[in-house]
């Protein structure tokens, strides 16, 4: 079963899920999944995208659940439902100060429990861009966190990877594969920046272009890891004979025959270092720059921008001098 098809239920001692709730779960085709305690609820969502989560039976626990969940980048698109049934004044802002996307009070008929639940689920599909393979934050999301990198001050680096002859790989083995395909990669960026940057970001711009935000003393980690295990792992998409030859035949927009390589990974990398950014267009923009920049290199590699702030005349002469290009190997 998809993972989309499942509520995960924090409820320690295993109480009872309230009526309307299951009634939901049930006529939505939801599987729910009794969790108790916070740590095996942030393992599964870590593993996985749930339809929601569903907490407040455990009070203080619960709270400090949903602040846990709404403090990642990873997790915090996953619609947390907070129960405030036991009829306490405060309980709705405690909820609502956790982080709840939406609180459920006794107060509350079957009716309008029901259709809050779903109408918070229904922004999170409106408001979250997510895409719609991998299930990572799209465009506005990427744009966001890196606007609340440029507020904090802190030394960041923005990494934009994209995929090299993904497109000949997709016209080879069928959109299907593809999909497998940035799936797989999605996964690496993810797994692999929780492991070393657990404040970092992963998004996914859409087709086989990625962008990770990681603290500037873990991206070299970052990329060299991702590309270690890209590498190892990318041939194996391939079939027997293609991956044994290490490439296939194809052709190009005249009908010419060419070997087409298996596919690597190009990172380009723009931090905040040596230079200083008012504005994520900007950023974004330089990003594509070392994007394209490294994609110009053979192999797996991440390039990183080391140009400094510097008058306007001296940009051109210095920039490809002070470009620098870090090979995967």
């Amino acid at each position: 079963m998809h993972s989309r098809a499942v509520l995960i239920y924090h409820a320690p001692g295993n109480q009872e899920m309230p009526g309307p709730v299951a009634e939901f779960a049930r006529e939505r085709g939801l599987r729910i999944l009794p969790v108790g305690t916070v740590d095996e609820v942030l393992t599964l969502v870590n593993r996985s995208f749930p339809a929601c989560i569903v907490t407040g039976v455990a009070g203080a626990e619960s709270e400090t659940l949903c602040r846990k969940l709404k403090s990642d980048a990873f997790s915090a698109i996953v619609p947390v439902i907070y129960l405030a049934l036991d009829g306490a004044d405060d309980a709705v802002l405690r909820g609502l100060r956790a982080g709840a996307d939406e609180v459920l009070t006794a107060r509350m008929d079957e009716h309008e429990q029901l259709l809050r639940i779903q109408m918070a689920l229904n922004r999170a599909d409106r408001d979250v861009s997510v895409n719609p393979t991998t299930r990572l934050p799209g465009t506005a999301q990427i744009e966001r966190d890196i606007a609340e990198r440029l507020r904090s001050g802190e030394l960041f680096a923005v990494c934009y990877a994209d995929l090299d002859h993904f497109k000949e790989y997709n016209d080879r083995y069928g959109y299907n594969e593809g999909d497998r395909v940035i799936l797989l990669v999605s996964r690496i960026l993810r797994d692999l920046v929780r492991a070393h940057a657990p404040t970092g970001f992963v998004g996914h711009i859409g087709g086989d272009d990625f962008i990770f935000n990681v603290p500037l003393d873990k991206m070299r980690v970052c990329c060299e890891e991702i590309i270690e295990v890209f590498d190892e792992l990318i041939p194996y998409q391939y079939d027997e004979q293609d991956r044994r030859l290490g490439y296939f035949l194809g052709k190009d927009r005249r009908g010419n025959i060419l070997k087409i390589p298996l596919m690597t990974i190009s990172i380009g990398v723009v931090t905040n270092e040596y230079r200083r950014y008012t504005h994520t267009a900007r950023v974004s923009e330089i990003a594509t720059e070392m994007k394209a920049y490294a994609k110009s290199l053979p192999g797996s590699v991440y390039a990183v921008d080391r140009r400094r702030d510097i008058p306007a005349s001296a940009v051109a002469v210095a920039g490809a001098a002070q470009t620098e290009a870090t090979e995967s190997r």
